[in-house]
């Protein structure tokens, strides 16, 4: 999967200004409780404790928008974000909950992974998913699990992006060591560092955002 072009992508400052309109829309301990909709929709995935909640609240420039357990891997529902001016809803966020934490019963895990798959599986208005991922541990066996779900999708034209959080914490020949490793392995996704302390990332990850959720003809500005 390839960026478009620098000419083709939005203002940074448009594109995080769309996303700072972010509110909350409902929250789904099933996949029988999301709503029907038709706008797209914007999957943020990740392991526990790979800091997916500060992402998101990054990228929309709210501090809580998304909840971060104090127990990882406690929270076990699917919440969902509208994004739009104007009371409009042109995309949708949906925060899927942390997965692979130690502590949770085994039967919650599997629980839980059906229930993630299923989504990714069938959801009809999924155009992208994002994958957090530590780049301390790199993709782990889960993270590679859940590429091998979408792939059928990427496929069929589904977009993903894998960030890997928490960049700061490496210095620049490890970052650019990670980044050549986990791009061979995302197999077509596309692999970008991220860093909330640092704001490392942040504009490019919100144009792409943007990108996916509005096709060309309307990206003229707000």
């Amino acid at each position: 999967m390839h960026l478009p072009a620098p000419s083709d992508l939005v203002d940074p400052k448009v594109a995080l200004g769309w996303l700072h309109t972010a509110r909350f829309l409902t929250t789904a301990p099933q996949l029988e409780h999301l709503p029907a909709m038709d706008a797209p929709e914007i999957a943020f995935v990740g392991r526990s404790n790979a800091g997916k909640s500060t992402c998101i609240n990054t990228l929309t420039q709210q501090h809580r928008l998304a909840f971060a357990s104090k127990t990882p891997g406690r929270t076990q529902s699917i919440n969902l974000f509208a994004l739009g001016k104007q009371g409009l809803t042109d995309a949708v966020l949906a925060d899927l909950p942390g997965y692979g934490y130690a502590a949770v019963p085994k039967e919650a895990k599997l629980r839980w992974q059906r229930v993630m798959a299923n989504y990714l599986i069938t959801r009809e208005n999924l155009r992208a998913v994002v994958l957090m991922c530590d780049p301390r541990l790199g993709l782990t066996e889960l993270d590679e699990i859940l590429l091998d779900v979408i792939r059928p999708r990427v496929e069929q034209g589904l977009k993903f992006l894998v960030l890997l959080t928490k960049a700061d914490k490496l210095n620049r020949s490890e970052a650019a060591k990670v980044l050549s490793i986990v791009r061979l392995q995302a197999g077509g996704g596309q692999v970008q560092l991220f860093s909330a302390l640092k704001r490392q990332g942040v504009d490019e990850a919100a144009q792409v955002l943007w990108h996916w959720s509005h096709p060309p003809a309307d990206q003229s500005g707000p």
